[in-house]
């Protein structure tokens, strides 16, 4: 297809919009209806009879979840769900979340999704004011009665994960997975009700259901993983998720045959994969499989078992690809045609180690990073293959997407190749958080009329249009230098030392000099190389200033919450330098 025509710069990238050229002209004319998401998910639908996904050994058509949906809106409408509650929900990415998200909207609630501590979620459900609770059925006792005790909840409605699968289909590692979550028997007592009771409740419910439309309203609510900063309740609604499924509806498409779309394990408390993983491929005419129950370590056999055309490659999933022995070194991967990874920052080692993977297993896929964030709708960018991926390349900003580099703290745009803070307008940004101050310093009105995300997130825009993104913060070393930690990594990186599998850091605040920071380096070696062995070659890789306070060998990359797990290694720093 056509491409649009160069334009000439004036210097500011919110005006000139560089990144234009590479869309088609179709694209760029694209527009967002002002639809609810039922009405987008019917709009998109390729048929009532067509299978919209598949979960454990069952096809649910798309008929019979639109039938599903009417009958959850009405339980809860039984159950006295009004327009305007906060439903929690601590399901995993089962059909019936999905179901659940477009029943709210239908009467008008919204959902609240949290996965960290017991007293973080607790805190969740204290302040959305629930008396209802949607847990699975193996959430042990104890828990239960924190939620009653602390939160006032007086009502838990729980959900095998065997509801909507067909068991006897299931592999016996995932069985083994399930099963391994009952340490406490199956959920019963007072104040719990079953799903298969919840729905009953409906049948015979004769009372309002749905409420008028509102496009606006808030509808889904979850919170930031608290890997950079405190965690924040993101708040959307069906149109700023709309915004950005219909930015990335073309992404991963095949032509002539449907593509499978692989969810594995990743939760629906996280905006990215309730929009770009879940959403996406259902608007997109993709056969969604919803695997949540797939430990971590089993990846390797799900990818084989169901060779999927998309799949969401965070960081943490293909490096354990990498780390597996039970695939087979001829095992062809050509299945796979979009392989992308988002989630957090990968270097230039990552990159080179999962290019060859994929390439040792004839996957034909290019590897892609994007750049995103819950605030944001999950995606701002999508992969531009005309330029090289690597040192923080995050590809060009979606076509409906205005993205610009600013001084941070500030409405000055700094225009091309000088690092600023990433900002973001248009459509997909949240409502706000649950706080109005944490609101008004993210979602900023400019000169330009325009409301624009202030993301933290430190990098530069090309005159091409590509986003580099490269830290989170300004952040700064006593003396002198800015420690930008993708860089620092990528130095190490490409010097190409012996005896380094990995690099990466982890920049934590100097308690000695307040306001500043220190970059700690954790490497993994190869077997017989010591820190000693690095020590030189990493001080002549770096600027002075960038020099680590200390360097830590680890047997491994270590994660938690699918991302490096920077925050408990802070924390040991913390243990061992106190």
């Amino acid at each position: 297809m056509e491409k649009n025509h160069k334009v000439e710069l004036i210097g500011r990238p919110s005006i000139d919009r560089p990144w234009m050229k590479y869309y088609p002209e179709s694209i760029s004319r694209l527009q967002v209806p002002e639809l609810s998401l039922n009405e987008y998910l019917k709009a998109n639908c390729p048929g009532m009879d067509m299978v919209a996904m598949h979960y454990y050994g069952r096809d649910v058509s798309w008929e019979r979840f639109f039938v599903k949906v009417d009958m959850v809106a009405k339980s809860m409408s039984a159950m006295g769900i009004k327009e305007g509650d906060q439903i929690p929900v601590f399901y995993r990415s089962v059909p019936e979340f999905i179901v659940l998200l477009l029943a709210a909207e239908k009467i008008g609630a919204s959902l609240v999704c949290r996965d960290n501590t017991l007293q973080e979620n607790v805190d969740a459900v204290k302040e959305a004011g629930a008396k209802i609770i949607f847990v699975h059925d193996f959430l042990p006792k104890a828990e239960v009665e924190e939620y009653k005790k602390q939160a006032g909840v007086e009502t838990i409605i729980s959900l095998s994960p065997y509801h909507a699968a067909e068991k006897d289909k299931m592999p016996e590692h995932i069985i083994h997975e399930i099963d391994s979550f009952y340490t406490d028997g199956i959920l019963s007592g007072d104040g719990v009700m079953t799903w298969e009771e919840f729905l009953e409740k409906g049948k015979n419910y004769t009372g309002k259901v749905e409420v008028e439309k509102d496009v606006n309203r808030p509808l889904f609510r979850a919170y930031t993983s608290g890997s950079t900063g405190t965690s924040k309740q993101v708040i959307h609604s069906a149109y700023t998720m709309i915004g950005i499924i219909a930015q990335m509806s073309f992404y991963g498409s095949a032509g002539d045959f449907r593509p499978t779309w692989l969810l594995t394990n990743l939760p629906p408390c996280l905006i990215a994969v309730v929009v770009s993983m879940i959403l996406v491929p259902l608007c997109s005419n993709k056969l969604l499989i919803l695997d949540p129950f797939c430990n971590v370590n089993d990846l390797d056999l799900e990818m084989m078992r169901y060779r999927p055309n998309c799949w969401p490659l965070i960081p943490m999933f293909i490096e354990l690809l990498m780390r597996s022995d039970r695939i087979p070194e001829d095992y062809d991967m050509s299945h796979l045609f979009a392989a992308g990874v988002g989630c957090e920052a990968f270097n230039n080692g990552q990159i080179r180690r999962a290019q060859e993977f994929l390439k040792a297993h004839n996957c034909k896929a290019v590897l892609s990073i994007g750049y995103g964030q819950s605030e944001a709708g999950s995606n701002c960018t999508l992969p531009c293959l005309e330029h090289p991926i690597g040192n923080g390349n995050s590809g060009i900003p979606m076509p409906l997407t205005v993205m610009s580099i600013f001084e941070p703290g500030t409405h000055k745009e700094v225009g091309y190749n000088k690092l600023g803070e990433i900002c973001k307008t248009g459509l997909g940004n949240m409502l706000g958080y649950d706080r109005e101050e944490a609101t008004e310093k993210a979602l900023q009105k400019h000169e330009d009329g325009n409301i624009w995300l202030h993301t933290g997130d430190i990098g530069y825009m090309t005159e091409d249009g590509i986003v580099f993104a490269l830290t989170r913060g300004d952040v700064r070393r006593v003396g002198g230098g800015r420690l930008i930690d993708l860089n620092m990594e990528n130095k190490i990186i490409d010097a190409e030392i012996d005896g380094i599998i990995d690099a990466f850091f982890v920049v934590d605040e100097d308690f000695e000099n307040k306001g500043y920071f220190l970059p700690y380096l954790y490497v993994v070696l190869e077997d017989g190389y010591t820190i000693d062995d690095i020590r030189e070659d990493v001080a002549d890789a770096l600027e002075d200033f960038e020099y680590p306070a200390q360097i830590i060998q680890l047997p491994e990359r270590p994660f938690f919450h699918y991302k490096t797990n920077r925050v408990g290694l802070k924390a040991q720093l913390r243990a061992t330098t106190n």
